[in-house]
């Protein structure tokens, strides 16, 4: 569904968009209504003020909610699935013994941040987050303490990898567009967003985790020892860790042969619809390698020790706590999706061009003003090279600025993550965080990182 020509200016236009978060605000954190209820009703009330006609809300309403479940429902469902079977089976505290072991207790949550940046290379956030959800939860609990404290390190570590380093959609696209190399905004980026993750991630939550006393949740995972309530004795003999580090690099393989085709379609170096690419793309679509690695995980840490039934029972189990995680964040996605159309995104740009400003202070500017007013990042990364491009050409820049560009931008947007990004509601439900909690921990973290990478970009700039 394409953007509607908006009906009034950039100004009342954000005004509609502030005055939408205010409401549901309000909504969820004074009147206590559900998440859902209020992330629907707002909107449908957005989507007639903006000037939607009455016959295509219903339209602008499914546009993020329906895009927004058909990326997250199956992530999730997988890997809530794979999750439980490592939980009951004794799995995830033999990881999180290894790692500890190796890196000490102290260090559990940097452990946890490393072990995720490492997966977050080619794993997207949403799949990356889900895959580490026992992992981060068991650590927790054997350790305790605020849950921020391990939560936060992978999470972030997930999120920095996910807006700046390709083969991720978000930097190779902006680098596409601004006709600079992906090559160097890799070489770039990852020691940007691994020194971005350190300041603005690591450091910072060890802070929250002070401030915030997050209790451990049990809707994902169920209780300790979770096998042994339905039925059969699963966690009295633990897999080995090779064999859960091997699941675990199962989705990051497969997922690796997508992302890697995609790049470097996108750069020419193979030709679209080769067969062999087509079929590797299939196994690294991430439903499909998530659906593989529980499949693995079914005949690897179930079936030695229990019936198929036994086994089926334990995925059943697993799904109905997640079904209000699933339609909370395509709520989200719906009412960000009601803000992508209503065309503020246009009004902005139209606003900002010719800003008068460096070139990376203006790519910066523009991401995060974008990334606020409708929430996706991945809009805000797109938007924001495209409005820049003829500048850059103009200026005849070198691969490396261009990089660095690509990094500014994806600094703005990833800052200030609320209620209008689907991502910020996974967090919230995944570690059943509320409302005010979420905006005090996640948001102020994300804002930490992105502005840690654009400092790093423009201090680059300077001396380049």
């Amino acid at each position: 569904m394409e953007a509607i020509d908006p009906k009034y200016g950039t100004a009342v236009l954000l005004l509609i968009a502030a005055g939408a978060v205010a409401l549901l605000l309000v909504l969820i954190m004074l009147v206590k209504l559900h998440a859902f209820v209020a992330l629907v009703l707002v909107s449908v009330v957005t989507a007639v003020v903006v000037g939607f006609p009455l016959a295509d809300v219903p339209d602008a309403l499914m546009f993020g909610f329906a895009d927004t479940l058909g990326s997250v429902a199956l992530l999730v469902a997988f890997g809530v699935m794979l999750g439980r079977l490592l939980e009951v089976t004794g799995g995830a505290q033999v990881l999180a013994d290894t790692l500890i072991g190796r890196f000490g207790e102290k260090r559990a949550p940097l452990a946890l941040g490393v072990a995720a940046l490492l997966f977050g290379f080619p794993i997207f956030f949403d799949a990356g987050l889900v895959v580490f959800l026992p992992i981060i939860l068991t650590v927790a609990r054997r350790f305790g303490g605020s849950l921020l404290f391990y939560a936060l390190p992978a999470a972030g570590a997930f999120a920095a990898m996910h807006a700046i380093v390709p083969p991720h959609p978000g930097p190779v696209a902006a680098a596409t567009i601004l006709e600079g190399s992906v090559g160097m905004t890799l070489l770039v980026g990852v020691p940007v967003a691994v020194l971005a993750w350190y300041v603005g991630v690591y450091l910072v939550s060890r802070v929250l985790g002070r401030r915030f006393d997050v209790a451990l949740p049990d809707f994902v995972l169920g209780e300790v020892n979770g096998g042994k309530e339905e039925g059969d004795n699963l966690g009295d003999r633990p897999p080995s860790f090779p064999t859960v580090l091997g699941l675990l690099l199962i989705p990051f393989v497969l997922i690796s042969f997508d992302t890697v085709i995609s790049t470097l379609e996108s750069a020419g170096t193979i030709d679209e619809g080769e067969g062999w690419a087509e079929a590797l793309g299939l196994l690294g679509f991430t439903p499909v390698a998530l659906l593989i690695t529980v499949l693995v995980a079914v005949f690897v840490l179930g079936r030695p020790n229990a019936s198929m039934a036994t086994v089926s029972g334990i995925l059943d189990n697993a799904l109905g706590p997640i079904c209000a995680i699933i339609l909370i964040t395509g709520a989200g996605g719906m009412f960000g999706g009601v803000l992508e159309l209503s065309g503020i995104g246009a009004a902005l740009s139209d606003s900002l061009s010719g800003l008068g400003m460096s070139l990376v202070v203006q790519a910066f500017v523009i991401a995060t003003l974008l990334r606020v007013a409708q929430g996706s990042a991945t809009v805000a990364l797109t938007t924001a090279g495209g409005l820049i491009a003829p500048a850059v050409t103009a200026a005849e820049l070198s691969d490396f600025k261009v990089a660095l560009l690509v990094i500014a931008i994806a600094a703005g947007a990833t800052v200030l993550s609320h209620v209008n990004d689907s991502g910020f509601w996974l967090v919230n439900r995944f570690f059943d965080l509320d409302l005010k909690t979420t905006l005090a921990t996640w948001t102020v973290m994300e804002t930490t990182l992105g502005l840690t990478a654009f400092a790093l970009a423009a201090g680059l700039w300077v001396v380049a």
